[in-house]
């Protein structure tokens, strides 16, 4: 708590959690729900392992899953990184005398994702509520296991609000969001 008020008095607050949880919407097209197993001709599945992040401009490794992010760190402002772990399932697996293995031709290669932000209350208005969703690219196949590191929240929407008004006494001192992550494939 006293580090807190001198941070106050020096201009520079800790920010709590911007990005409180992170949520996963499946890969378009491959979820493991019952209507998506029938409706594809893909021999496999690929399922979420896990999903971390760790706060930009640190030495941190993106395991936790709850990422507290501070718009300003270190004088700086760094975009918060996110880790994927992937997973190959099969539709048809075998049986357990004699199970299928993976090869390439049962692969499911990412190449893109989107990251939409989304409050409780239906506060969800890009620019005023929670940050501007925004797409990128990450290329990662998954034959057996796969991981991929991409950008959950960007240095140019700690930049704009309704971010930016977390810096110095500016409004509020922490909103938390949860932030959905759609991966894609061409």
């Amino acid at each position: 708590m006293r580090d807190d008020k001198q941070r106050q008095k020096r201009g520079q607050r800790r920010i709590a959690p911007v990005v409180a949880v992170l949520a996963l919407t499946s890969l378009a097209g491959a979820a493991c729900t019952n209507d998506l197993v029938t409706s594809s001709r893909s021999s496999s599945i690929l399922v979420i392992e896990r999903i971390g992040a760790a706060l930009g401009g640190t030495p941190d490794d993106p395991i936790p899953t709850l990422l507290n992010s501070d718009v300003l760190l270190k004088g700086g402002v760094f975009p918060d990184i996110s880790r994927v772990t992937t997973r190959l399932a099969f539709k048809a697996p075998g049986t357990s005398a004699n199970q299928t293995s993976p090869t390439s031709a049962n692969g499911v290669t990412v190449t893109g994702y989107r990251v939409v932000y989304r409050r409780s209350a239906n506060r969800n208005t890009p620019g005023v509520d929670v940050p501007y969703p925004f797409e990128g690219g990450v290329t990662m196949t998954t034959i057996d296991i796969g991981t991929a590191e991409f950008t959950l929240v960007r240095a140019q929407a700690k930049l704009e609000e309704p971010l930016i008004s977390l810096w110095n006494d500016g409004g509020a001192v922490a909103i938390s969001v949860v932030a959905e992550v759609t991966l894609s494939r061409s």
